[in-house]
C-alpha cells in the first residue's frame, strides 16, 4: 500500500484559489466519506488551513489514485479541472512521508516554527478518525508526524525566537526589565496590533495594563478584556509616570509624544527605565526620545530588524530538523514496507508448503513398499528444498524493505505466484524471525 499526498499551499496557489478549494472544518464527514469512496483509495485525511488544503491517502494504484484524487478536488468545489490542475503538487512513497513530516514540524510553514499548522493536523485526524476514513496506516502515519514534531520542537530552536512584530516587543522588553512581574504596560490605541501585543505582554506576566484611546469608550472596552484601566486620552501625561511599557499605536497625523513630555515624565518616576515601543507609521513618538537617559525607544523598523535576524536563527534551526525528519522518514518507511512484505513471505512460505505437502502426500500415498524411515527423510527433503528456494527471495525482499521499491517485488510475486495475502491489520513476526524461521526450516 503507497500514501500519497495531493494538495496545494500559499507556495503554489493565490489566497483566490485556495480559499476556492478550502472545506468547511465542520462539515467534513462528506468530502471524507466521498474521499475513501473513490475507486482504490483505502484510507484518507483532509487538511484544510488558510495556507494549504491537503489531501493524505492510500492505494495501490500511485499515479491513478493521485489522479482520481485531483479531480476529485475540482469536482467536489466545482471549479474547472484545467484552472485548478496547474496548482496542485503530488507526494508518494517517501517523498510523502516527507512532506507531511515538514509540513507538521511546521518546516513548509510560511513562517518557519510557528505553532499553529501542527494543531490543525491533529484536528484534521480527529475528523478522520470520527468518520472511520483512516485506518492502520494513516492512524500510524499521523502519529509518527507528530512524535517528529515534537522531537523538532524538543531538539531545536526552531520555535524559540520572536518572528511577528508584536512579539518582538515583549522579547526587546524583557532584555530591558528582565521579569516582567511588576510592570505595568499602557497602550496608547486600541487597534488589532495593541490588543495583539497586550496578549503577549500578559502571557509574560505583567502586573497589569492601561489602555487609552481617543475614543474611550473603545479604551474602556479593551481594558475590561484584560481586566485593566482605561484612561481618558486628555490624561494621559497625567498617567503615563505610572507605565513602564508605552506601546503606541494610533493613526495621528503628527507625533503625540514628545523628548520634554518624557522628560518630566522621567523625572516624575524618579529616573527608573521606561521602555517605549512605537508601532504607528506615521510614528507617534519623537524618535529624539531615544536620547532621553532611561528612555528607550525603537519603533517599527527596529522591531522589523528583531524578526528578520529571528527568522534567520529559525532558518539555520531548520537544517538540524531536517537532518531529523530524514532519521524519522526511515523508521516509518520500514514500518510501512513490513506490512507489504512479510504477510507477502508468509502466503509465499504457504503457497510454497501446500504444494510440498500435496505432492508429497500424492507420492507417499502410491508408494506402498516404502522402507521404515524414509518418510521422514522425505520430508526433510522437500522441506529443505522449500527453504533454500525461499531463502533468497525473502532476503531480496528484505533488503527493498530499506528503501527500495518494494511495492514492485510485491505486485510481482502475488501476480506470479497467485497469492492471497492477509490484511495488514493482522499481526505479523519482524522480517528477521520470518527469514530465520524459513532458514532453519519452520513451517
Amino acid at each position: 500500500m503507497n500514501i500519497i499526498v495531493v494538495g496545494l499551499s500559499h507556495k503554489t496557489a493565490s489566497v483566490e484559489i485556495r480559499e476556492k478549494v478550502a472545506f468547511a472544518p465542520t462539515r467534513m464527514e462528506k468530502p471524507l466519506r466521498e474521499l475513501v469512496g473513490l475507486d482504490d483509495i483505502g484510507e484518507g485525511l483532509i487538511v484544510s488551513t488558510c495556507n494549504r488544503v491537503e489531501i493524505y491517502a492510500t492505494t495501490r494504484d500511485i499515479a491513478g489514485g493521485m489522479a482520481r484524487i485531483k479531480r476529485f478536488l475540482a469536482d467536489y468545489h466545482q471549479i474547472p479541472y484545467d484552472v485548478l490542475e496547474p496548482h496542485l503538487y503530488c507526494h508518494h512513497g517517501e517523498a510523502a512521508i516527507r512532506h507531511v513530516f515538514r509540513v507538521s514540524a511546521s518546516l513548509d510553514s510560511m513562517v518557519i516554527g510557528e505553532p499553529q499548522i501542527l494543531g490543525q493536523i491533529k484536528t484534521a485526524y480527529g475528523y478522520a478518525a470520527e468518520f472511520k476514513t483512516s485506518g492502520i496506516i494513516l492512524n500510524r502515519f499521523l502519529h509518527k508526524a507528530f512524535s517528529v514534531a515534537k522531537r523538532v520542537r524538543t531538539e531545536t530552536k526552531i520555535a524559540s525566537s520572536a518572528v511577528s512584530v508584536s512579539f518582538a516587543a515583549v522579547e526587546l522588553a524583557k532584555k530591558i526589565f528582565g521579569d516582567l512581574s511588576d510592570k505595568t504596560v499602557m497602550l496608547i490605541g486600541a487597534g488589532e496590533m495593541c490588543e495583539l501585543a497586550a496578549k503577549h505582554f500578559l502571557n509574560n506576566g505583567v502586573r497589569g495594563v492601561m489602555v487609552t484611546n481617543r475614543t474611550f469608550e473603545r479604551a474602556v472596552k479593551l481594558a475590561e478584556e484584560f481586566d485593566g484601566k482605561p484612561v481618558q486620552f486628555e490624561d494621559l501625561f497625567d498617567q503615563l509616570h505610572k507605565a513602564d511599557i508605552i506601546l503606541s499605536s494610533t493613526g495621528a497625523p503628527h507625533y503625540i509624544i514628545r523628548p520634554k513630555e518624557v522628560e518630566e515624565v522621567i523625572r516624575r518616576r524618579k529616573h527608573k527605565p521606561m521602555f517605549f515601543i512605537d508601532i504607528a507609521v506615521p510614528r507617534d513618538i519623537d524618535p529624539k526620545v531615544n536620547d532621553i537617559e532611561n528612555a528607550y525607544l525603537y519603533d517599527m523598523d527596529d522591531l522589523q530588524g528583531v524578526v528578520a535576524s529571528n527568522l534567520q536563527q529559525r532558518a539555520g534551526e531548520a537544517g538540524k530538523a531536517e537532518a531529523i525528519i530524514e532519521e524519522e522518514i526511515g523508521q516509518y518507511s520500514r514500518w510501512l514496507a513490513s506490512l507489504e512484505i512479510t504477510p507477502t513471505i508468509v502466503a509465499l512460505r504457504n503457497r510454497f508448503e501446500e504444494v510440498r505437502r500435496a505432492e508429497l502426500d500424492k507420492t507417499l500415498a502410491t508408494w506402498k513398499d516404502l522402507p521404515q524411515g524414509s518418510e521422514k527423510r522425505l520430508e526433510a527433503l522437500t522441506s529443505a528444498i522449500i527453504n533454500k528456494l525461499l531463502h533468497q527471495p525473502t532476503s531480496t525482499l528484505k533488503q527493498t524493505g530499506q528503501g527500495g521499491r518494494t511495492d514492485l517485488y510485491v505486485d510481482a510475486l502475488r501476480q506470479l505466484f497467485d497469492l492471497s495475502t492477509a490484511q495488514p491489520e493482522e499481526e505479523y513476526a519482524p522480517l528477521e524471525d520470518v527469514d530465520e524461521s524459513i532458514s532453519a526450516g519452520k513451517g
